[in-house]
């Protein structure tokens, strides 16, 4: 059996890949409460994708990050911009304040068909929170609402395109910006769906870790799509597992990392690497630890075991053939060098995450 020290770690290009898998580092001991407040005709689509980067962060960890909840203004039940029907956990009045189980961060789920009119009983709710120190947060034109409480004044925020004559006429004290997303100390707010999940990336970020943005990225393969502007991106965002698109790399490299990506079943040693693209093998260690910070091999079997960690949470194949297919010669070195890196062996991490991917 392998003792701690024996413990391998994924170089930094792959680390972000793969730290969903990993043991969990020490967190929080109780989770982040999130209220939503929806109101009438509020964006589904932004909604939901707001609520998936809360429930893929509690995937990644043995204990909860996060708990949320949903609350209306008048009725239990409130329609979103698809006409489907939505039962909240409760009304603005029953949203908890205080104690223990009081929200910390609260955000405002608009749509383009909301009212633009202030609710008296929301300005009063978002009031109190900010003078408990919440995070308060809007989708689409839920920043109008914080607005209206006088809690962007002198301040920046993202609203849905439309509604931005709207801002600028009715509220002089704040500034609308032209980014799609804004993300302040205790304020947060974004135009749309793609950008709520960016959003709530941030937030994850703030209240957990980097390392949690990074795995549910993973999970969710969150592509930056042409509606989130470059302000809205985060280095761990841009950051590419296929090194291969990298272009300050030097051709040769390219080449290099192409040749390794296409022989994942069948691995080509060093010198062969060296052999197709017609240098010395001290000139492909150099390349690698100069832009790459590891060397070939690392590289190489550290790409291998995330490939076969792919296979092994999104097939029904076997360990052998996954072995297999990931160049390994035997399903007990396959075995070994996995538990190596993620702490457990290919059945325990394939048991773990398929049941708690369940409902």
């Amino acid at each position: 059996m392998n003792s701690p020290k024996d413990k391998r770690q994924f170089s930094t290009l792959m680390q972000d890949a793969n730290s969903a898998f990993l043991p969990a580092q020490q967190a929080r001991k109780e989770p982040v409460r999130v209220g939503f407040i929806l109101l009438e005709h509020f964006s589904m689509m932004a909604f939901t994708a707001s609520i998936d980067v809360l429930v893929t962060s509690n995937l990644v960890r043995t204990a909860p990050l996060f708990r949320f909840s949903t609350f209306s203004l008048e009725s239990t039940t409130v329609t979103s911009d698809l006409g489907i029907d939505i039962s909240t956990d409760g009304l603005l009045s029953q949203l908890p304040m205080t104690g223990a189980e009081a929200v910390e961060i609260i955000i405002v789920c608009g749509g383009f068909r909301c009212s633009l009119a202030e609710q008296q009983p929301l300005s009063s709710t978002l009031k109190t929170a900010a003078r408990n120190n919440m995070t308060l947060g809007g989708l689409w034109n839920g920043a109008i609402a914080m607005a209206h409480a006088g809690l962007l004044d002198n301040m920046n925020c993202a609203v849905h395109p439309d509604n931005h004559a709207f801002m600028q006429e009715r509220f002089n004290k704040v500034t609308v910006s032209e980014n799609v997303l804004v993300v302040e100390k205790k304020r947060v707010s974004c135009a749309g769906p793609s950008s709520a999940l960016e959003m709530m990336l941030r937030l994850v970020e703030q209240v957990q870790s980097k390392e949690i943005v990074r795995a549910v990225r993973e999970i969710l393969s969150c592509d930056q799509t042409a509606e989130i502007n470059r302000q809205a991106s985060t280095p761990e965002a841009t950051k590419l597992i296929k090194a291969t698109d990298n272009p300050a790399f030097p051709d040769v490299l390219h080449s290099l990392l192409e040749l390794i990506r296409s022989n994942i079943e069948e691995p080509l040693s060093v010198e062969e690497l060296a052999s197709y693209v017609g240098i010395s093998r001290r000139q492909v260690e150099r390349l690698f630890q100069t832009h790459l910070d590891t060397t070939p091999s690392r590289y190489y079997l550290e790409l291998r075991i995330t490939h076969a960690r792919r296979l092994l949470l999104q097939s029904n194949d076997s360990i052998a053939n996954i072995a297999l297919a990931s160049g390994f010669l035997s399903s007990t070195h396959f075995s070994h060098c996995f538990k190596d890196y993620f702490g457990a062996s290919p059945s325990q991490v394939r048991q773990k995450f398929n049941t708690r991917a369940c409902p």
